[in-house]
């Protein structure tokens, strides 16, 4: 489907404004409780790695209530998770889940919403310091490492995650929405879906060579969804709205399953937001034939 029209429909569908400012965005009524749709389990823990030396970080797991543990489910990790979990945020994704997967829509998907590690003060009094620049703005397979190797393998402790690529997917705002494509570009056997909302494709820390990346590449096994707006970013490390149109051209030049939706909205998650249960539509579309 063309990426103009699903955005006509996912505007039409969630009553927001196919010309407005980035305020006109709202959650639509698959981010809101609905009667009879069974609630899946949000849990939160903490975690402290070794890959990114001294950093601690807060991270939740959602458990769909259709979830018994019998076999493996698919997943969704988030970056900046505090964000995504929130039930007042912009995307408020354990109820997003809940009524999709009640609907049939997309698969039974264990969430995983972590945050960018912090390196606690050396005193009392100190702000810690942010390590999350380096951890989702680099072109290295650090963060892919962190993510498969240190905390999937401890939310797996509890519950059941696929291990087919095809039944992963990865998401992120920002320099998260970059981190989540470096993840399942470094490491498309562990991750081949991706959604990437006002995604950093700038010269923060190299990101902006991901279009000549792409074209020169032999192309990976991702679907990838683009989320941007007209009115986002441009500063010193580039231009946003022009990074990410780059992105399409060159998924497009190189034959990826891609979508970019445009918006109006500046650099938030309002936008990405309000259409989010259309693109996890469009996302896991053919999640009948998976195999988790």
């Amino acid at each position: 489907m063309n990426r103009h029209v699903l955005f006509l429909l996912a505007s039409l569908t969630l009553g927001s404004p196919l010309f407005g400012a980035d305020e006109d965005y709202v959650p639509g009524p698959d981010a809101m409780v609905k009667e009879g749709v069974p609630q899946g389990k949000v849990t939160q823990h903490t975690f402290k790695s070794t890959i990114f030396p001294g950093t601690e970080r807060d991270y939740w797991v959602y458990v769909p209530a259709q979830y018994d543990g019998s076999k493996a489910a698919c997943l969704m990790v988030f970056f900046d998770g505090g964000g995504f979990v929130s039930e007042k945020g912009s995307f408020r994704i354990p109820t997003v889940f809940d009524n999709l997967i009640h609907a049939g829509e997309m698969p039974a998907t264990i969430g995983v919403f972590v945050n960018p590690g912090v390196i606690p003060p050396a005193k009392e009094g100190q702000e810690p310091r942010k390590n999350r620049s380096f951890e989702y703005d680099s072109l290295s397979d650090l963060n892919a490492r962190f993510v498969i190797d240190e905390l999937l393998p401890e939310v797996g402790k509890t519950v059941k995650l696929s291990v087919n690529p095809d039944c992963r997917a990865i998401c992120g705002n920002s320099s998260g929405g970059i981190a989540a494509f470096t993840v399942a570009w470094e490491r498309p056997d562990a991750f081949r879906k991706v959604v990437s909302h006002i995604g950093s494709f700038t010269n923060i820390r190299g990101g902006h060579v991901y279009p000549a990346l792409i074209r020169k590449t032999e192309p990976k096994p991702l679907r990838v969804f683009l989320q941007e707006g007209e009115n986002d970013l441009d500063n010193l490390h580039g231009n946003w709205p022009l990074a990410n149109l780059q992105m399409e051209a060159a998924l497009k030049f190189a034959n990826y399953d891609h979508q970019l939706v445009m918006g109006t909205g500046k650099h938030s998650g309002r936008h990405g937001g309000a259409i989010f249960p259309e693109t996890m539509r469009w996302l896991w579309r053919d999640w009948k034939t998976l195999q988790p």
